[in-house]
């Protein structure tokens, strides 16, 4: 039972984390979004971009904010500050 509970405990102290990670990820993508918008999509529409977005609200964070970033610092745009 004591390495049942163990198990538990470990697992649980490394998946919030990682929850934690995903969340701030995903706020990230957010503001990279809402960046993209003010600054650029209002000018100038970029399809890598609106993939990008898109990548961000299925859940695939990683690629979404690797194609915001670079449209944005393409674009010499500011990146938001990452929390």
């Amino acid at each position: 039972m004591n390495t049942g509970k163990s198990c538990l405990i470990v697992g649980l102290a490394l998946a919030l984390p990682l929850a934690s990670a995903y969340a701030d990820d995903a706020s990230y993508c957010a503001a990279l979004g809402a960046s993209y918008r003010k600054y650029v999509g209002a000018v100038q529409a970029d399809a890598s971009a609106a993939t990008a977005i898109s990548q961000c609200l299925a859940g695939n964070t990683t690629a979404g904010i690797a194609g915001l970033e670079k449209v944005l610092t393409n674009s010499k745009v500011n990146l938001p500050a990452r929390h």
